[in-house]
């Protein structure tokens, strides 16, 4: 074997130097360029190294090795700097690819995920066209563009609307068709029903109560239930969630005193046994409830010197028990009516004072099982009033007594009552009924903070007629007075209930002559408004009109409406129970957004 040692070959032309038959190098070639057949070349993919005319062109320089032609590489490449290139078609990168002056979307095209969320990072200052603050919903019905939304339980929307209620009574409903007498009626808050009690005159006087349950203008009733046997002159109150409180004279026992509880479920009512309260003749009763489950009864206790009474009852599950009676006063006294004023905690029992020819009305206060009493107030000194109602006012802090005044031609009159301590004061009694008044009940309203009485009017063929009256001050006035049905009414003075769920008042009576038939109706006392917006439901604003069952935007939570008219820019507005906007707020209390111009709002 011999070497050829030289520093440089050419052709005699002084060309390249030709070798038919090939070279082998055991060591590097070192090349300022190759050109040629790759075919023969070991490792390498001569077809994807060729040029147009088949030949591989690799050419060194000093920043690397540059190639002519596609180059297809079966295995991976790793790069160790950056891979530069002018046009690339799919870039599938498992990093974060970096684009140093910047990325072009061809107009029509969209960047979007394969699947899960495509994510954005960076301040956002520089985007444009891009929604915030909008979200899209099915419409329940058409909404307008710029209107106010609520979302419906099945995530549909729909626009904020109020429907009025114009005041005034639905039509009479039977409760019993033959022969009913001293009928009461008493709400029970828990259960959201109105339960009326009632003689039944065709059943031997049987105490019975029925079951009713308001609805708009109507009122629906279960079957009756008797609760005893045979009585007279039934009164009932509330005794506590789900319970109310019968007293009553026991025509089987004597005529003694006695009562029994019933347990409102559903659209019926069940009765625990009867508990006897005493041991002598009782009637002219009255009944009110206090604090912590607790009566209060009065009524006149026959053969008794004086013969007022009262005596405080403790409900406990289906029964009830009761404290020592204790006197009303120190005269003889009937014509009872009683009430508990809730902001003194007291009990006020109003009465007709026949020693003196004057109707009193004296505070109680209730410790433990027992009631004591502060000194009668005269509301009526010279004269004597009769068919006494009573109820206090709880948005006034009164008390508001309901008589008919013998004195005055038996007009229906009105007086208001304020307790301080153990005593009450009045103000100047106000006639609602220039006419003789019979059998007059009394309630309050407490959404609308209005008394409400119903009465029997002789100047309209003694029809059941019911007015509205507004406390102010120590004294009261009223608006008109409205007939509720086109018979003699009787029976009303114990039967007129406010239902403060539905906010309407129930009027039990009887209607005579005929069958005397059991009746009741409901008053819409003032024109209510009701609306489908609640302090959760509110969304947004609708950000265009949107058709009935069409999917449309809604401005969210911060997002910008600009449907809006006579704004006021940097105010706040709240949204109406009839969706309109407004800077105060309504009932309830929804916070719409803040106006930015006077057509824009962003939406809170």
């Amino acid at each position: 074997m011999s070497e050829v040692l030289v520093d440089n070959i050419t052709s005699r032309s002084g060309g390249a130097v030709g070798a038919p038959s090939g070279i082998v190098v055991t060591g590097v070639i070192t090349a300022t360029s190759f050109v040629g057949n790759a075919s023969g070349l070991s490792g390498i993919d001569a077809t994807a190294l060729k040029d147009s005319g088949g030949n591989v062109k690799v050419q060194g320089n000093t920043s690397g090795i540059v190639v002519t032609g596609v180059s297809t590489f079966t295995d991976n490449v790793s790069v160790g700097g950056v891979v530069t290139y002018e046009d690339v078609t799919n870039i599938d990168s498992v990093g974060i690819i970096t684009a140093r002056n910047g990325i072009k979307v061809s107009a029509g095209q969209s960047i979007s995920a394969v699947s899960g969320i495509v994510t954005y990072y960076g301040d956002g200052s520089q985007l444009t066209g891009v929604e915030s603050g909008v979200v899209n919903f099915v419409a329940s019905g058409t909404i307008p563009n710029g209107a106010t939304v609520v979302v419906k339980t099945d995530g549909t929307v729909g626009v904020v609307t109020a429907t009025i209620s114009p005041a005034g009574f639905g039509s009479p409903v039977t409760f019993d068709s033959d022969d009913v007498s001293k009928v009461g009626s008493v709400y029970d808050s828990t259960s959201g029903k109105v339960v009326v009690i009632y003689e039944d005159s065709g059943n031997s006087n049987a105490i019975t109560a029925i079951v009713g349950t308001v609805s708009g203008t109507s009122i629906s009733f279960g079957t009756p239930v008797q609760a005893h046997t045979s009585a007279y002159f039934a009164v009932v109150a509330s005794g506590g969630p789900n319970k109310v409180v019968i007293a009553f004279r026991d025509n089987g026992n004597s005529n003694y005193g006695a009562a029994v509880v019933g347990t409102v479920s559903g659209t019926s009512i069940s009765f625990g046994t009867k508990v006897t309260i005493n041991s002598v003749v009782s009637q002219y009763q009255s009944i009110t409830s206090a604090s912590s489950g607790k009566v209060v009864i009065c009524y006149n206790r026959s053969g008794s010197t004086p013969n007022g009474t009262a005596v405080v009852g403790t409900v406990s599950g289906t029964s009830i028990s009761f404290g020592s009676e204790v006197a009303i006063g120190s005269n003889s006294t009937t014509s009872y009516s009683a009430t508990y004023d809730s902001t003194n905690d007291k009990v006020v029992i109003s009465y007709r004072d026949n020693t003196n020819s004057e109707a009193r009305s004296i505070v109680g206060t209730i410790s433990g099982t027992s009631i004591s009493f502060g000194s009668p107030t005269a509301f009526e000194s010279s004269n004597m009033a009769s068919q006494l109602a009573s109820v206090f006012d709880s948005t006034n802090g009164k008390v508001v007594i309901v008589y008919q005044d013998y004195g005055n031609s038996n007009y229906g009159t009105a007086v208001v009552g304020t307790v301080s301590g153990t005593s009450i004061s009045f103000g100047t009694p106000v006639v609602f009924n220039s006419a003789s008044t019979d059998t007059a009940g009394a309630t309050f309203d407490t959404t609308n903070g209005k008394v409400i009485i119903a009465f029997k009017d002789a100047s309209n063929s003694n029809y059941g007629t019911a007015i509205v009256g507004t406390v102010s001050g120590t004294s009261i006035s009223f608006g008109s007075k409205s007939a509720f049905n086109s018979a003699t009414t009787a029976y009303i003075n114990q039967s007129i209930a406010y239902d403060s769920t539905n906010e309407k008042v129930v009027i039990g009576y009887r209607i005579n002559p005929g069958s005397a038939r059991g009746e009741a109706v409901v008053f819409t006392p003032v024109s209510q408004s009701t609306t489908n917006l609640t302090a959760e439901n509110y969304i947004g604003i609708a950000a265009e009109a949107i058709s009935n069952g069409a999917t449309g935007k809604i401005n969210v939570f911060s997002g910008t409406n600009t449907g809006q008219t006579g704004l006021t820019t940097a105010q706040k507005y709240f949204v109406q129970p009839n969706g309109t906007l407004s800077t105060s707020a309504g009932s309830p209390s929804v916070v719409a957004g803040t106006a930015i111009s006077d057509t824009k709002i962003v939406v809170r």
